[in-house]
């Protein structure tokens, strides 16, 4: 019963702390800091009554680790859910093909567009920049690649974003 309740705290108090984290790489130190307050607290409870036991048995051990990757895993899934992150897209189109750009502004997609030469300097090709909630990376990567297979995807987190337009 002990191996169980350790387990179930672990998962409890790590999966705190890694949205936590999440929150302090974000800026967001007073949410992080309230955070940390019950992540701690957590932590102290279960790891006191793991070392005050009189069972010296390794299972009291490998719960608690198991507890500890149990909860890295779902504190991750967590801050995914938690924590909405922008993202900056970048393609370059295989040619100078406004059809693509057009598709992808149909599906509500705002997109700045840039000429830029290709690798022996005499191809013309577009850079587009697209700037989006992280939600809607997969449906947008699908939607580049069906329209151009050979387009180049780079994607960064955005920091801060001002003005400008989001597809809904």
């Amino acid at each position: 019963m002990l191996c169980l309740k350790i387990f179930s705290v672990r998962i409890i108090d790590v999966s705190i702390g890694t949205v936590r984290s999440i929150f302090t790489i974000k800026g967001k130190n007073f949410v992080a800091s309230m955070i940390g307050f019950f992540e701690v607290l957590v932590w102290f409870l279960v790891a006191k009554e793991a070392l005050d036991t009189d069972n010296n048995s390794i299972l009291i051990a490998i719960s608690y680790s198991l507890g500890f990757a149990t909860g890295t895993y779902l504190g991750g899934f967590l801050s995914n859910l938690l924590i909405k992150v922008k993202l900056g897209v970048q393609v370059i189109l295989s040619s100078n093909d406004k059809s693509v750009v057009k598709a992808i502004r149909n599906k509500g997609y705002a997109v700045s567009v840039m000429d830029v030469k290709g690798r022996n300097f005499l191809d013309s090709k577009y850079m587009l920049f697209i700037e989006i909630e992280s939600n809607k990376y997969n449906e947008l990567t699908s939607l580049i690649k069906s329209l151009d297979d050979k387009a180049f995807i780079v994607v960064n987190e955005t920091k801060y974003v001002h003005n400008g337009y989001f597809a809904k």
